[in-house]
């Protein structure tokens, strides 16, 4: 068994360097297919930031209507909430920029 895994070893140290060896015409594929990924992966976090900020908005605007009394911890609550909600698309994309290199 050990001798198995020693082949497999070195077959991984000597294979490795001829599979991340790419040309310049791969490399700007690969650039290209970037851009687009970050596209797709900054819509399904808008897209799932806006669900949860209206999930949010609908359960505090049912408990402002429960309970008038607690408006002002509710709105609170639900502002806070919100910035949270928000600061993940924003994280996303910041993460989606650096990732793409569609700065440099």
């Amino acid at each position: 068994m050990t001798k198995k895994m020693m082949l497999l070893a070195v077959l991984g140290l000597v294979a490795s360097p001829m599979l991340f060896a790419q040309d310049a015409n791969v490399a700007a594929q690969s650039k290209a297919w970037a851009g687009i990924g970050a596209g797709i992966a900054m819509a399904i976090a808008s897209g799932l930031c806006g669900l949860g900020q209206g999930r949010a908005v609908a359960g505090a605007t049912e408990a402002m209507a429960r309970n008038p009394g607690a408006i002002g911890a509710i709105r609170t609550m639900l502002i806070l909430g919100l910035v949270l909600i928000e600061s993940l698309a924003l994280y996303t994309l910041v993460i989606v920029i650096r990732g793409s290199g569609l700065l440099g």
